[in-house]
């Protein structure tokens, strides 16, 4: 068990076993959150091809007001800037 306290830091058996498992968890929450944010960029690219035929601009800069506005609510601060880089990766850079 000495290995296993050693990469999770823990200093007991049973807190280490409360690690493995809840990186356990964080790992599988961060695989839906990535495969989430595949899907928002498809969706993006969707939106963006159809404002860029009808011969509109690329980004709405309203709507991305709009979107970091909702993080900056439900999360603070730091929303603001998850927001951005979400933009980023969905829209690119501007």
């Amino acid at each position: 068990m000495a290995d296993v306290l050693d990469k999770t830091g823990a200093r007991t058996d049973e807190a280490a076993d409360v690690i493995t498992g809840a990186r356990e968890r964080i790992d599988a929450l961060d695989d839906r959150i990535i495969g989430l944010m595949q899907e928002r960029m498809a969706v993006s690219a969707v939106i963006q091809e159809a404002r860029i035929s009808s011969g509109g601009r690329r980004v709405n800069l309203s709507r991305e007001m709009e979107v970091l506005g909702h993080y900056r609510e439900a999360l603070g601060k730091p929303g603001t800037s998850l927001a951005m880089t979400l933009l980023e990766l969905c829209r690119g850079r501007i």
